[in-house]
């Protein structure tokens, strides 16, 4: 098989199978609330001969496969707020494409400590605040500089950081617009789906040049990313802002659990 698809990866089904399944349940995860990635991400370095700029490259294909689907799905049924969703995409773009460059020279490891205070942080947050999220209640008006201002400062930050690493992109995108720019959950998580779409495509534009991406292996991932993304966005519009919010706190709970054993690993060797 050829090198460029394959990376020069000795690929197998039960690989393929399993990565097929890890993308979909990613893809599910990703749609209703963000955090696909701590499945979907793992699920790719545990490839043997994946390196880790490889498997964040090839992740975003997946991801962006994902982010489309249910992109679509979300917007054949929920308004966004334009004032919000484009500024945060365009500054998520560039931001994605910075960190990208970034994610060659930073030692992922760096990072986890930080991450895993900041989702401590938003899963205390959100069960010290029961009624986040529940509806619409703007911080700011919509044609205000401040409004705008926000908007750009996290598409600008998460998107930084979603081309360094990714996981858990989606569910920060979430809290950050649903604590800071007031939206519900479920108004979020279909922001959050445009935005990641930016800073998927963004990193992309840096890590295909580079011959980063292991082709095979992510349209794979991407094809089981489009069935569970589709499935999950179905789901959060059907359920409401509630369900959104209840998987939204298991998913954080789940993260800060896998980031905080990698810590204790890495202490104990």
């Amino acid at each position: 098989m050829s090198e460029v698809l394959t990376g020069g990866i000795d690929v197998t089904l039960v690989m393929l199978l399993w990565l097929l399944a890890a993308g979909a349940l990613a893809g599910w995860i990703d749609a209703v609330v963000g955090g696909g990635g701590l499945i979907q991400l793992p699920a790719l370095l545990l490839v043997p001969g994946m390196t880790p700029v490889q498997a964040v490259a090839t992740n975003k294909v997946g991801s962006i496969a994902g982010t489309t689907a249910s992109a679509v799905t979300y917007l054949r049924r929920i308004t966004p707020d334009r004032s919000a969703t484009i500024p945060a995409a365009a500054t998520a773009f560039l931001g994605a494409v910075i960190g990208a460059k970034l994610a060659t020279l930073v030692p992922a490891g760096l990072f986890t400590p930080i991450i895993l205070a900041a989702l401590i942080g938003v899963g205390l947050f959100t069960l010290l605040n029961p009624s986040l999220g529940a509806d619409v209640s703007l911080r700011y008006g919509e044609t205000s500089k401040r409004h705008h201002a926000l908007s750009w400062l996290i598409g600008l930050i998460i998107g930084v950081y979603d081309g360094v690493l990714g996981p858990g992109t989606g569910s920060f995108l979430v809290i950050a617009f649903v604590s800071i720019i007031g939206f519900s959950f479920l108004q979020a998580s279909a922001t959050a789906k445009v935005v990641n779409w930016a800073t998927n495509f963004g990193a992309l534009v840096y890590f295909v040049p580079d011959g980063q991406v292991v082709w095979l292996l992510g349209l794979v991932v991407a094809a089981g990313n489009v069935v569970g993304g589709i499935i999950g966005a179905r789901t959060a519009i059907a359920k409401g802002s509630g369900f959104v919010r209840i998987v939204f706190v298991v998913v954080v709970s789940a993260m800060i659990l896998k980031l905080g054993s990698d810590v204790v690993s890495d202490l104990i060797r």
